[in-house]
C-alpha cells in the first residue's frame, strides 16, 4: 500500500493541515488505526490543557527553616503550623524517622 500525504480537516478549528507520508508511518508502526482529527497546533494545545503545562517553571515559596533557621526556598505552598526544613535538615529528619521505623539491631551473637 503507497502512502500518499493526505489534507485534512480539523476537528477543532476547521483549519486544513497534511497527514504527511511519515506520519501515517509512525501511525501505523505503533498500531494507530485512525487519522488524526486535529490540527498539531489544537493537539499540543489540548495536550497542554489535559497536563497542566508541566514544561511549566513552578512556583518557589521563600520559608525560614524550622531545623537551622536558614532561609530557603520549597517548590510548594506551607501549611500554617506544619514545618518546613531545608534540604540538609530534611534529610537528617528523613534518616531519623528511617531509624526509628527500622532499628538497627546486632544479630550476630
Amino acid at each position: 500500500m503507497a502512502l500518499a500525504d493526505k489534507t485534512l480537516v480539523c476537528r477543532d478549528c476547521g483549519q486544513e493541515f497534511v497527514f504527511t507520508t511519515g506520519e501515517q508511518e509512525f501511525y501505523l508502526s505503533h498500531g494507530l488505526q485512525n487519522e488524526p482529527s486535529r490540527c498539531p497546533e489544537c493537539r499540543a494545545s489540548r495536550r497542554k490543557e489535559r497536563w497542566g503545562g508541566y514544561n511549566q517553571p513552578r512556583q518557589m515559596y521563600t520559608v525560614t527553616c524550622a531545623g537551622c533557621g536558614v532561609e530557603t526556598t520549597v517548590p510548594f505552598e506551607p501549611r500554617e503550623g506544619r514545618p518546613v526544613y531545608c534540604k540538609e535538615c530534611y534529610a537528617k529528619q528523613k534518616n531519623l524517622v528511617k531509624l526509628s521505623i527500622y532499628p538497627v539491631t546486632n544479630y550476630i551473637s
